[in-house]
């Protein structure tokens, strides 16, 4: 997919605080952000900030026709090719803080895993907060959630808040290995059953 960088780049350049990074993630990168899809039944699945398709490609591969996968994805060029590139995805241009009404519309229920490129250490607490609640409002009680960090962003303090953020709104967070063959270098978190209100004690 030779031009996805092109663009990626050129939403990055135009609006670095939602896309987030400035090429797609690798295969490396979204098979560890994929692991929790279950290789039987039919999850629903949910996906945000697709971007061009690098986590769309594996969740398809391990779906392999089972459940149903919504990706939200909120730049319209990105949800229009990811579109046309995988006719059997329910793109929607829109916001994941409707998550809930994105998947009562279709008659979904919960998400039993929600895979997320969002770029959370780029957005403020109220929004880290906010997104992070409606993505906790809109999983089953077993549901697992995954996203990933760039190494090079542990330091930032919008990245730390985010990490204890995870550990506040689920019971268990877990990171991986960081995964080298990406560009940036990243590593990804596993988090399950998430707190919808976020009250209970870690």
């Amino acid at each position: 997919m030779p031009n996805d960088a092109a663009l990626f780049l050129g939403q990055f350049l135009r609006a670095p605080a939602t896309v987030g990074a400035f090429a797609p993630s690798s295969r490396r990168l979204a098979a560890s952000v994929c692991t929790p899809l279950p290789e039987r039944g039919e999850p629903t699945v949910v996906e945000l900030g697709p971007g061009t398709g690098p986590f769309t490609e594996e969740i398809q591969r391990r779906l392999a026709g089972r459940g149903h996968h919504l990706a939200v994805e909120l730049n319209g060029p990105m949800a229009a090719l990811l579109a046309r590139r995988f006719p059997g995805v329910d793109v929607v241009h829109g916001d994941a803080a409707d998550l809930t009404a994105l998947l009562t519309e279709r008659g979904l229920g919960r998400a039993d895993v929600v895979v997320s490129g969002l770029p959370w250490a780029a957005f403020p607490a109220d929004a880290q907060r906010h997104l992070l609640g409606a993505v906790c409002t809109a999983m089953s009680p077993a549901g697992a959630f995954t996203t990933f960090s760039y190494v090079h962003a542990i330091p930032l303090g919008s990245a730390r808040r985010f990490r204890a953020l995870l550990g506040e709104r689920f019971e268990e967070v877990v990171p991986s290995r960081t995964v080298w063959r990406n560009a940036p270098p990243a590593f990804v978190f596993h988090a399950r059953r998430p707190r919808p209100d976020g009250s209970a004690q870690r």
